[in-house]
């Protein structure tokens, strides 16, 4: 379970926050004073700190600073008046995490909560990697947080690779299909770098929409833009001394390209509708799946920038280049997610393992995660039998009538509906919203003739949302089309 600690001496702040968790998986504990609250902090450990920034007899900055010192990855967010938020954007300067406007909104409570533990979890949780613990007899010590797991060659030049470089302040690209780990390789290298007791933040450039990435990432000045009512700290500002993390970079704009550049070059830059120019100090950890070489012969992607990013680059290679280390793979997932689910399986079934390790795997190890979730939750004993594993993954020749789209199924839900319950399915609900959920993708994307950005604004959805949707559903009806790069049958 979370924790959150909220230091506030208005009561009714301090309920509000209580209640806007309660069934919920945070556990919130509160002070009414800075002196509690330093106790507090250091007897309970919290995730997240939710701070006022006037409170008797100190201020809330001098609090922050205190707080920071006992726990310099603690993100705190700043509770304040539209009077008082000046200050907040000061605390933001020196590290602070975001600030919460009063009369606060329990929508954005929730959101800014949310993102914070998050941030928690990529600089508190540790990445591990085969036999970078041992106890004091040598030993392997027993593994914690997340894992880096396999054996093959090319994991070993992964482990080397970020022993090599993670010391060394220089920028890091780590390539490699959707869902093979590139933000692990990318927190192991922060983890075991100079800079592991400062910020580690992380922006995936793709669920942002073009117009809003350069101030998520830079920051604007009130009044830059139509909504722009008040000055924003963007991460190059707010993780100085830190690491950043960009996700899908090979999806920025050539504006948002340029000054990223310059930051890479010199650690400065301005805020959008900005003069000042500002400096930071920040390491760039970029990652991609897309083809920048092709993208910068294309005119997409500026040539000087990918020769920056590409100084030092992490190649990890898809699940089907290492297949000695799916069985590793699912055993140590199994372990992780029978802990989480509260199943008790213990084992994988030879004839399961068979159909596992014969799967080509094309979303790689995020999808074999979300098999052996999904498997889990269909589980109904202590071994994994094939019954239980998805139709995708026992019948990968076979197209389904939930992965197929005909003409009877766009019109007839009912009878996907019913021949599931016929089935026996225990997870009806899921299985249709996926089917209506493929189906809308997939008709998209036929209109769009696999324009990813046209089908993109039609869904409503980012590009990179898209993406996920693409292989998560394993869109396939007939014609192959190229989508952010990649082959897609529509």
């Amino acid at each position: 379970m979370s924790r959150i600690l909220v230091i506030d001496d208005d009561r009714s702040v301090r309920h509000l926050i209580e209640r806007t968790f309660v069934g919920s998986e945070v556990e919130v504990i509160s002070a009414a004073s800075a002196e509690e609250g330093l106790r507090l902090q250091r007897e309970s450990q919290p995730d997240v700190a939710l701070l006022d920034i006037l409170l008797p007899k100190t201020s809330g900055l001098e609090l922050f600073e205190k707080l920071r010192a006992s726990d310099a990855k603690l993100p705190i967010v700043f509770i304040t008046s539209l009077s008082s938020s000046e200050t907040a954007i000061k605390a933001m300067t020196m590290g602070a995490f975001d600030y919460l406007l009063k009369p606060l909104d329990v929508a954005r409570i929730r959101e800014l909560v949310g993102q914070a533990l998050e941030i928690r979890r990529l600089m508190s949780i540790p990445v591990e990697m085969p036999g970078a613990r041992a106890d004091a007899n040598g030993d392997a010590a027993p593994v914690r947080g997340d894992t880096l797991v396999g054996s093959s060659p090319q994991m070993q030049e992964v482990y080397k690779a970020i022993g090599r470089v993670a010391p060394q302040d220089v920028t890091v690209l780590v390539r490699g299909e959707s869902g093979t780990g590139k933000e692990l390789v990318a927190r192991a290298v922060y983890q075991h770098s100079a800079r592991h007791t400062a910020q580690f933040l992380a922006v995936n450039c793709a669920a942002i929409p073009d117009a809003l990435l350069e101030s998520e990432l830079f920051g604007h000045e009130k009044g830059a833009f139509t909504g722009a009512d008040r000055q924003r700290i963007g991460k190059f500002e707010q993780c100085s001394g830190g690491t950043l993390f960009l996700d899908e970079i090979g999806d920025m704009s050539p504006l948002v390209q340029s000054k990223v550049l310059r930051v890479l070059q010199s650690q400065q830059f301005e805020r959008v509708g900005g003069d000042q120019t500002i400096t930071t100090d920040v390491r760039v950890i970029a990652a991609t799946n897309r083809n920048l070489e092709k993208m910068v012969d294309e005119g997409e992607f500026r040539s000087d920038l990918y020769y920056r990013l590409s100084g030092f680059t992490i190649q990890l290679a898809p699940l089907r280049e290492r297949r000695e280390d799916l069985v590793p793979l699912l055993e140590n997932y199994l372990a992780v997610f029978s802990r989480e689910l509260q199943k008790d399986v213990h084992g994988i079934a030879n004839e399961a393992m068979e159909v596992l390790t014969s799967y080509s795997w094309p979303g790689n190890v995020r999808e074999l995660q979300n098999v052996l979730k999904q498997t889990l939750l269909r589980s109904a004993g202590p071994v994994i039998i094939p019954d239980f594993l998805p139709d995708r993954v026992r019948h990968p020749e076979a197209e389904t009538s939930a992965a197929t789209v005909t003409e009877t199924d766009r019109t007839d839900l009912r009878q996907f509906v019913d021949q599931r319950i016929d089935s026996g399915s225990t997870n009806v609900y899921a299985e249709t919203l996926e089917f209506m959920e493929r189906y809308v993708v997939t008709q998209v994307l036929r209109i769009c003739e696999g324009n990813q950005s046209k089908a993109a604004r039609m869904l409503g959805i980012t590009r990179g949302c898209l993406r996920s949707k693409v292989r998560a559903l394993g869109v396939s009806i007939g014609t192959q089309v190229q989508v952010a790069g990649e082959p897609v049958e529509v």
